[in-house]
């Protein structure tokens, strides 16, 4: 056949003149032109302009037409710019950004994965995204069934009796459980002073223990990863509120103890609390009400289809058992014959810890939410957990030995490697973190779980193709064997961003946080 393009085969994969030797090329980020873009205050030209309003008519006095606070003098230094400027200056500023629609995303303990676009389109239809939420009942039907039919799945998949569905994020949810547990302590005579935390918790859980004013014990896991019952029955006394437990842990391992644990805190009169940032390691398979758990926050942005940082508002519904239903917070959505009723009245639930948040949570995240749930089914569920555990271990068996493993122990839905092999040549976490993104990937976590000295966090999640696994697994391969053979030349990384390897020290201790003009921002 004819070649009428020229192509060749050595043109494939960034190969040809300014292609790395040391990129794998399978990640798409050995070719393309990156625009350099300075800050918006240095763009611009006096009495240049994006908008067009209407002149002052000649004679008027705005400030006897505007109320004061309205009014607004002229402020100095602002950038003076043409709608075609701004349009260029955003649009490009956004290519410099990498998110979940652009490429591999394996940050461990963050399960940033891909989240199905007919859930946003279902999130932007009229009837939610415009219902205000001080409607009166009558008129917010659909609104409050999907509430009352998501709180009724999550209860039933965690194994819960009910679930308070208004906290706005996964952080806001734990702050929400451990007011629930306060308030039971109170109204049995000892509000308790004390939250025993292992060390491989999430990161959240012990600002949410003194934000309740509790004081935090750490419990050393052991070396297997896990927490063991005699850590735990040594530090549990009748002063202790509860126990805080990430499981699986942010290693990944599952706390197979969990149900001897729970026995000993429930035995001394505390109540267990489930982090369930990695619930989607579990889902459809184990049940945390079944395990011991009182009380665990849902994070519907990492496990059920929602949006996760950046890209919008989080959920973090809490599911309780039975001892703790008199303190949920309100608003609570009843159902009641065939309509629901939004409970807002603190007569009716006199126990309530009150409300935590305005209305009745994120809608939106609701819709998105109840939308995966209805189109995957109990089937498609569990194979989300299968999936993300068959993920992650994939990478951990292709990698080992690359990469050093601090726990031999099993691990599910997201694996833990550290820096050690890669010590010997002096290539750091950080160093290898750096090249990966010359290699067209995100980094992974790093230097978390504090408990692995280098850790480098890897969670691939269940929505990533085998395809996608391998190409990241042949990038963190290459960076294994670049470190032995030019160690320096890796240090430099990366090479092919917009900017170099940034003074990270220097920025945090010299932070530049207000721009004036003439400033020169190296």
């Amino acid at each position: 056949m004819a070649n009428p393009t020229g192509w060749k085969p050595s043109m494939e994969k960034g190969a040809g003149s300014g292609a790395d030797p040391q990129d794998t090329g399978l990640m798409g980020a050995t070719r393309g032109l990156a625009v350099e873009e300075p800050l918006v205050f240095e763009q611009g030209s006096p009495g240049r302009c994006a908008i067009s309003l209407p002149a002052v008519p000649e004679g008027s006095d705005p400030a006897a037409e505007i109320p004061a606070a309205l009014l607004r003098g002229e402020i100095a230094g602002m950038p003076e710019m043409a709608e075609l400027e701004v349009v260029r200056h955003f649009t490009r500023l956004s290519q410099w950004n990498w998110g979940i629609d652009t490429g591999f995303y394996p940050l461990g303990s963050c399960t940033m994965k891909y989240n199905p676009k007919s859930s946003e389109a279902l999130a932007r239809l009229p009837g939610f995204a415009g219902a205000h939420p001080l409607l009166p009942g009558s008129m917010s039907q659909g609104a409050l069934e999907l509430i009352w039919k998501l709180e009724r799945a999550l209860s039933e998949i965690a194994g819960f009796p009910a679930s308070v569905m208004s906290p706005a994020a996964g952080a806001q949810g734990e702050l929400c459980g451990l007011m629930m547990i306060r308030a039971y302590h109170v109204a049995r005579g000892n509000p308790r002073h004390k939250v025993l935390i292992p060390d491989t918790a999430h990161g959240t859980n012990p600002a949410s223990a003194a934000f309740n004013g509790y004081s935090t014990v750490t419990l050393e896991s052991g070396p297997d990863g896990r927490l063991h019952p005699e850590t735990v029955a040594r530090a549990m006394d009748e002063d202790v509120a509860a126990i805080m437990i990430t499981n699986p842990n942010t290693l990944g391992i599952f706390e197979s103890h969990i149900a001897e644990i729970a026995a000993i805190v429930h035995a001394k009169g505390g109540l267990v609390y489930g982090d369930g940032a990695n619930f989607n390691a579990i889902l459809g398979v184990a049940r945390p009400g079944d395990m011991g758990f009182d009380v665990m926050q849902y994070n519907l942005h990492k496990t059920f289809a929602t949006p996760h940082g950046g890209g919008g508002p989080g959920s973090g519904p809490v599911g309780v058992v039975d001892a703790l239903l008199p303190f949920m917070p309100l608003p609570v959505v009843v159902k009641e014959g065939e309509t629901y009723r939004l409970v807002t009245d603190p007569a009716e639930r006199p126990r309530t810890i009150g409300k935590i948040r305005e209305f009745w949570g994120n809608m939106g995240m609701f819709v998105r939410a109840w939308a995966l749930i209805r189109e995957l089914g109990p089937e498609g569920l569990r194979r989300v957990g299968e999936l993300a555990v068959l993920n992650a271990n994939y990478v951990r068996a292709e990698l080992s030995g690359h990469y050093n493993l601090p726990y031999q122990t099993d691990t599910l839905h997201e694996v833990v490697f550290d820096d050690k092999l890669q010590k010997e040549a002096g290539v750091s976490t950080m160093d290898i973190a750096k090249r990966l993104i010359d290699h067209g990937s995100h980094p992974p976590t790093v230097y978390f779980p504090l408990v692995v000295h280098g850790a480098i966090m890897i969670e691939p999640t269940e929505t990533e193709s085998k395809e996608t696994l391998d190409q990241f697994v042949a990038a963190m391969r290459a960076i294994a064997a670049e470190a032995k053979a030019d160690p320096e030349a890796l240090k430099a990384a990366p090479r092919k961003t917009v900017r170099a390897r940034l003074d990270e020290t220097r920025a945090a201790r010299k932070p530049v946080l207000r721009w004036t003009p003439g400033m020169k921002v190296e």
